[in-house]
């Protein structure tokens, strides 16, 4: 089953370069390893954004999942459980903090190298 995985997480806390290419590597391995799929098809990316959650500023997250198929509600509860684990103890912050979306992609509607994978 194809599933290139893309996880892109925006948050307000700012991060150094070491930070960040942690980071990245540790969501790369976690999506990975809950999907099922060797990483060399995964994409991870960290960006920086000016949110504000509950109604209140602070450190907050928000992660958007993508794939093509590997997406279950297992895998999803997973990715959750992970990710906000990772988030609260490499950036403090707390759980209650983070939405996470998960988007099942039509291989037509995903394209690489020229092409699309449908």
């Amino acid at each position: 089953m194809l599933t290139m995985p893309l996880l892109k997480l925006e948050t307000t806390v700012v991060l150094t370069e070491d930070k960040r290419k942690a980071l990245l590597a540790s969501l790369s391995k976690t999506v990975a390893e809950t999907i099922g799929k060797p990483e060399q098809y995964v994409m991870v990316t960290v960006g920086h954004a000016a949110m504000q959650m509950s109604g209140n500023p602070g450190a907050a997250a928000f992660v958007d999942v993508r794939s093509i198929g590997g997406l279950t509600n297992d895998v999803n509860q997973e990715l959750s459980q992970q990710v906000c684990k990772l988030l609260n103890e490499s950036l403090g912050v707390p759980g209650n903090r983070v939405y996470l979306n998960f988007t099942e992609v039509e291989a037509s509607n995903w394209g690489w190298n020229g092409s699309t994978f449908g």
